[in-house]
């Protein structure tokens, strides 16, 4: 399943896969997306699978974020592994 993207009460919520085939254009769409909201915030819970490339995408769109003084935000229960590489990333 390819990465489906909707908007629901100003959540932007991810279904289906966030890997190496899909991150190129997930992040173009959320660059877009990143300059035209204040605060940009995306629900995981429909994530299946994430890659490192999918983490690296979402890394990416945290830094532009911060260097354009833009909130991002990633909600939801989705993808353990998420979790898990911002945690150990933040260990260091």
């Amino acid at each position: 399943m390819a990465l489906q993207i909707t908007q629901q009460n100003g959540t932007f919520l991810l279904n289906g896969k966030l890997n190496s085939t899909t991150t190129r254009s997930f992040i173009i769409h959320f660059e877009y997306i990143i300059e035209q909201y204040q605060n940009v915030v995306i629900n995981i819970d429909g994530i299946s699978e994430i890659d490192h490339d999918g983490l690296e995408g979402i890394k990416t769109l945290t830094a532009i974020a911060l260097r354009s003084h833009k909130m991002f935000s990633v909600i939801g229960n989705g993808c353990k592994d998420v979790y898990q590489d911002f945690n150990c990333s933040q260990v260091a």
